[in-house]
């Protein structure tokens, strides 16, 4: 496995993968990595012959009050499990080399609509940065496939939406959701949770099956619905940011023609913002 830092070389190497017909697989992560970035990996080997995989912390997607400097950086433990999968090449920028003039006058990609609803509300600029970045690293590897985790089903939507504008030459998958045995999404940012939040954290999991069970057995008042569960989160002891119920296609509110919808949670317990979401397909 190759451990590349600089764009030249990775390059090279990828110019003589393209002469070679090598068939190309990227996962872009930012480091840290779980069982839920190691399953993206084990998919993206079904399909190709070359694994890439970027580690990179993305300064772009980072908020004022975001935990940029606290984010952890594990590279030494993820090189070690990516061997372990026989990774081909694991590609880890430095931020100056990423934004050479820096954030303030770096040229960006955003996705309108999608990049300002739900989480874009909540975190603005933050699709932006995962545009940008995003776009960048397919410039530089270049592949033929990319994986990318459903836990962050907005952001899936929001990379789908580039590639299709900017026709890029490539095929994105979106490999479900990896969870712990209690229900809890995987994420790097468990491991900021305490033990007592650790306990409480799965809740989320729990309300959004209670949802779906509504759902599924006909109620379409969404509006109460997400008015009791965001309740009910909030006297667990978690801050909820919201609860929202799309259309699993558009990502905008419910019409009488979608077959599927997604539950979308985002809640915070201390400092800690968790994630999840969950598909519902409609009957009637």
């Amino acid at each position: 496995m190759q451990i590349i830092s600089d764009i030249q070389p990775l390059r090279e190497i990828r110019r003589q993968w393209q002469l070679e017909g090598k068939i190309i697989a990227f996962v872009p992560t930012m480091g840290n990595l779980h069982e839920g970035h190691l399953k993206l990996v084990k998919e993206a080997r079904k399909q190709a012959d070359i694994v890439v995989v970027s580690i990179f912390v993305n300064p772009m997607q980072f908020g004022a009050n975001e935990d940029l400097a606290a984010y952890p950086r594990t590279l030494k433990q993820d090189c070690q499990a990516l061997q372990e999968l026989n990774v081909d090449l694991v590609f880890t920028p430095k931020a100056q080399d990423i934004y050479p003039r820096g954030l303030e006058q770096q040229t960006f990609v955003e996705v309108p609509g999608l990049s300002y609803m739900i989480c874009g509300a909540s975190r603005p600029g933050h699709f932006r940065g995962v545009a940008t970045i995003v776009c960048k690293l397919f410039n530089m590897v270049q592949p033929n496939h990319a994986f990318f985790g459903e836990k962050d089903f907005q952001q899936v939507q929001v990379i789908k939406a580039m590639v299709t504008d900017l026709s890029m030459n490539l095929q994105v998958h979106s490999v479900p959701t990896a969870r712990a045995e209690d229900g809890l999404a995987l994420s790097s940012r468990n491991g900021y949770l305490s033990d007592e939040q650790r306990q409480l954290a799965p809740n989320i999991y729990r309300i959004m099956n209670l949802i779906a069970d509504h759902i599924e057995l006909g109620r379409r008042d969404y509006s109460a619905l997400i008015e009791q569960y965001s309740a009910e989160l909030e006297q667990l002891g978690f801050q909820t940011d919201y609860i929202d119920i799309r259309s699993a296609s558009s990502l905008l509110p419910p019409g009488v023609e979608d077959s599927q919808l997604v539950i979308l949670v985002a809640a915070f317990l201390g400092t800690t913002r968790l994630i999840d979401n969950m598909t519902v397909s409609l009957s009637n």
